[in-house]
């Protein structure tokens, strides 16, 4: 999932960090975490979601939720920053996708039920960036409406890393930065980012005006190990994890042990 440009580095290095990416359509699909995390922010969103309704999805790429959203009846507008990942987008049925920033939404006041952010606050490295997009999912949605909004956990490279062995003396320093100040420099792959405590989560959205916020783990602590016994295992150890993931979700002992996590909350 990808969001709009800026004036941060982090931001401004977006278009390119995706235009050289393998394909983001597939970055689900790829990984066993990648595959349980698709299937739990899909569990988690549908069981919000009451009849058709209006969703803008907010640095949602090549339309990975937008496709079952769409299919399952809601009218679906998807915004991204990646032209080739919108002009993907809009070949879906049921779907709309213009490039745009999250910051600066061109959608009226009051105009949706549901805004996904399921990108933009990681990618938006400063903290005001991430409040004026949340500022501005809160102005699109009617009174009432439903925010989505996931962050990575900061705990993500330490469990990542220690799982699969390859956490040294290199490491060390990178791994516990991030877990102090949020800020990671792209020790195990992926663009420089913004990682999430779920607390710090739930403080944004709230500070943004939102209220009912809850924050859930995505795909709880057993996705190191999904990795590690690798993808022709998947379909053998899925239903063990969803499980586990489902068990503590909510639990604040164990909630930062998700690699992602979804913050709902209501206008």
């Amino acid at each position: 999932m990808s969001t709009p440009v800026g004036h941060d580095h982090a931001v401004t290095d977006l278009p390119r960090h995706y235009a050289d990416a393998p394909a983001e359509r597939e970055r689900l699909l790829r990984s066993p975490h990648g595959r349980l995390e698709f299937l739990r922010t899909r569990e988690l969103v549908r069981a919000r979601l009451t009849g058709a309704v209006r969703v803008l999805d907010v640095g949602g790429g090549t339309g990975v939720h937008a496709r079952w959203l769409a299919e399952d009846g809601h009218a679906v507008h998807l915004v991204d920053v990646v032209p080739s990942h919108v002009a993907e987008a809009a070949r879906l049925p049921g779907v709309t996708a213009s490039v745009g920033d999250a910051r600066h939404l061109a959608e009226p006041d009051g105009s949706v039920d549901v805004v996904l952010l399921l990108g933009p606050l990681y990618h938006l490295v400063s903290a005001d960036d991430r409040a004026r997009a949340l500022a501005e999912a809160r102005r699109v949605l009617r009174a009432g409406g439903l925010l989505v909004a996931a962050a990575i956990s900061r705990y993500l490279s330490v469990l990542e890393t220690g799982t699969s062995g390859v956490l040294g003396p290199d490491l060390l320093g990178p791994v516990a930065g991030v877990i102090a100040t949020g800020r990671y420099d792209g020790h195990v792959g992926f663009t420089e980012t913004h990682w999430h405590t779920a607390g710090e989560l739930a403080d944004e959205v709230a500070a943004a005006g939102f209220g009912d916020v809850a924050v859930h783990g995505v795909e709880g602590p057993a996705w190191p190990a999904l990795d590690v016994a690798g993808i022709d295992e998947f379909d053998a150890r899925v239903a063990a994890a969803l499980h586990c993931a489902r068990l503590v979700d909510q639990d604040p002992l164990l909630v930062n042990a998700s690699a992602h996590l979804l913050a709902f909350a209501h206008a």
